[in-house]
């Protein structure tokens, strides 16, 4: 069994993903993050974030999570300059299930992201469908045995070793620091005997996983080890670089929905011994 605990005066972060003794949400200290306002420099604490409209870009990591967020009855809403999101978050017989709606103008692009970052061990994987198409961005360019393609804002490889970078293996620190974009709707994290699924789904809209691998390569000049799963409407981290299909965008009726559901049970199929191998492996 799941349980979430939200924090909607400071931005509606996830502050607690417990499964029994276990709690999967990363945190590190930041007094800073509860003065913060809209407008400041995202300060990271961990736990899990909503982002939206973009994760990358302006406004960096998205215009709610300064914003204070009101509980009406079972759901949380906040209002943004361009669009209100409301959330509910509810127990169900195996995890928890977010259901998500975004209001705005007919015609308005966006990309969300629940971006979890969890407290994984060196030997925790992820598992998604083999073969998905998984975009790299331009940090992954010096951790590949290619030259990166000149004013390419990201190329694709099959997932898990997109370009022969394994992204479904952690391991411990190496002081590198490396995003991508699976598309797919489904994650499965693996850590000892500990799983958590993570599955997104949202009519006529682009969905996937994004991955955030940092291991202790990010910020400088003082990095931290921090692990982003992220399930994802859209295929880019900045809504800047969205292709006509890169983003979700709000129909004529003016709402967009989404549900995220979370468990303990992984239904992403095992993975067959890799092919290409490569120094990070």
């Amino acid at each position: 069994m799941l349980t979430v605990t939200t924090d909607p005066v400071h931005g509606g972060r996830w502050t607690s993903l417990r499964a029994g003794g276990r709690e999967w949400l990363w945190h590190r200290t930041a007094p800073e993050r509860d003065k913060a306002v809209p407008g400041d420099a995202f300060v990271d604490a961990g736990g899990l974030e909503e982002c939206v409209p973009t994760v990358r870009g302006r406004p960096d990591h998205g215009d709610v999570w300064s914003r204070r967020w009101t509980r009406t009855g079972d759901g949380e809403s906040v209002r943004a300059e361009s669009f209100t999101l409301t959330r509910s978050i509810v127990p169900t017989a195996d995890g928890v299930e977010a259901s998500y709606t975004l209001t705005a103008r007919p015609g308005f692009r966006f990309v969300w992201a629940a971006h979890a970052l969890l407290d994984l061990s060196a030997n925790a994987t992820l598992r998604m469908p083999p073969g998905a198409p998984t975009r790299l961005f331009p940090e992954a360019a010096p951790l590949l045995n290619e030259p990166w393609p000149a004013g390419a804002p990201w190329i694709a490889g099959p997932w898990p070793t997109p370009h022969g970078l394994p992204l479904h293996r952690l391991g411990p620190d190496d002081g590198t620091a490396v995003g991508a974009v699976v598309d797919t709707p489904l994650c499965c994290v693996h850590d000892g005997d500990d799983r958590l699924a993570l599955e997104l789904r949202a009519g006529g809209q682009p969905v996937s996983t994004a991955l955030w691998r940092n291991l202790s390569g990010y910020p400088q000049p003082h990095p931290y080890r921090s692990t982003g799963v992220e399930p994802m409407l859209g295929r880019v981290f900045d809504l800047a670089d969205a292709g006509p299909d890169d983003a979700a965008e709000v129909p004529e009726s003016g709402r967009v929905h989404w549900r995220l559901t979370l468990t303990g049970a992984c239904r992403c199929p095992a993975l067959s011994p890799p092919k290409e191998h490569h120094p990070w492996t």
